[in-house]
């Protein structure tokens, strides 16, 4: 039975402390929580009966812990991760693993140093529609590719960004292509394969923050494939999509619904006979844009330490998104097509905005 510790106890924490505390994953148990805000930190511990620390450090010197799930700032996923690696226990951090290239690297080097596993939270490569398409892609259905795009049409008011005073900051968060549309940029290069370069343009329509609630993304990848990212948290008054699509030579295929959950189309030119129930027996009906693919995700961590097996999203597949995240807002930052394998220079991303 892994013991998982859970250190930070804001909004997504609920998500991470139902499946751990409450049976739904084998071989899994939530132990303790831990959160500056004591009363975030009291709250969540008391709920699962479990015990509370506003200090990591004093948390990880008195209890039994296995793996450490990070849930911090954005801004502070890379500090937490190298701080908490040196304890030798597994990581997990959710989404995205860092701001800077440089500290997701630091990451990956300490754990190694440290033997202890690195997780990044991507649990939509977990969803059935999107198991059901990376099979196919496997399978060589689609032939030769042709065009990827990703689509998130999400709402987040100013409400949503004033209650926290590190939303939207380039330091600690950055905007909707680091935070909401994350998963995404991640399902498209997972896909289509390598990203060779990036054009991008953003802006902040709606919202009074410091990164942007709004992009446009031309992505050229390695394969001659093209693919376009459309991000916005700026649609009203209420979440529309989250979506993905594949087009090849010999088929398509849309995967829609407002978290990457519904086959929307599913044709080929050469079809075969389970084609014809995927739409109904593949799609999936989520409460929120979270879905369901966190059940997964911690059942592939869990067999991947108790086994000693890769997993699906380690630290190198984390940086993966990252890197491509990086290069959008260079584009941005320099007007210019950004080929990837770059050392950002105009990025602002985890950077303190100098007004």
């Amino acid at each position: 039975m892994l013991k998982f510790a859970l250190v930070g106890c804001g909004r997504i924490s609920k998500k991470h402390a139902e499946l751990l505390g409450t049976n739904k994953i084998k071989n899994a148990m939530l132990s303790v929580v831990c959160d500056i805000d004591e009363q975030k930190a009291k709250t969540l511990g008391e709920k699962y009966n479990i015990p509370y620390y506003t200090d990591m450090d004093k948390m990880m010197q008195n209890e039994d812990i296995d793996v450490v799930t990070i849930l911090t700032e954005s801004g502070n996923h890379a500090r937490h991760t190298i701080h908490l690696a040196k304890y030798g226990k597994h990581i997990v951090v959710e989404k995205p693993m860092a701001l800077q290239l440089d500290d997701a690297d630091k990451m990956i080097q300490t754990c190694a140093e440290n033997n202890c596993k690195l997780f990044v939270v991507k649990q939509n490569r977990f969803n059935l529609p999107v198991i059901q398409l990376r099979k196919a892609l496997d399978e060589g259905r689609f032939g030769k590719l042709v065009l990827g795009t990703v689509r998130v049409r999400w709402c987040r008011s100013q409400e949503y960004y004033d209650r926290d005073a590190w939303r939207g900051t380039w330091a600690y968060d950055g905007g909707v292509l680091t935070n909401q549309a994350s998963h995404h940029v991640d399902l498209l290069q997972w896909t289509m394969g390598e990203v060779e370069s990036v054009f991008a343009k953003s802006t902040t329509a709606l919202v009074d923050i410091e990164a942007e609630d709004t992009a446009v993304v031309i992505v050229k990848f390695h394969s001659g494939a093209l693919g376009i990212i459309e991000a916005t948290t700026a649609v009203r008054p209420k979440d529309l999509e989250g979506s993905l699509s594949v087009l090849g030579e010999k088929g398509t295929v849309e995967i829609g619904g407002f978290a990457v959950n519904e086959i929307k189309h599913w044709n080929f030119t050469e079809p075969k006979p389970q084609d014809e129930d995927v739409k109904t027996k593949y799609s999936e009906n989520p409460p929120n844009v979270y879905g369901f693919g966190h059940l997964k995700y911690y059942n592939d961590v869990v067999n991947s330490i108790l086994n000693n097996t890769k997993s699906l999203v380690d630290g190198f597949e984390g940086r993966k998104s990252l890197e491509l995240i990086s290069a959008i807002y260079e584009s941005v930052e320099t007007g210019k097509e950004v080929f990837l394998r770059f050392h950002p220079k105009k990025c602002k991303l985890g950077h303190i905005n100098e007004k």
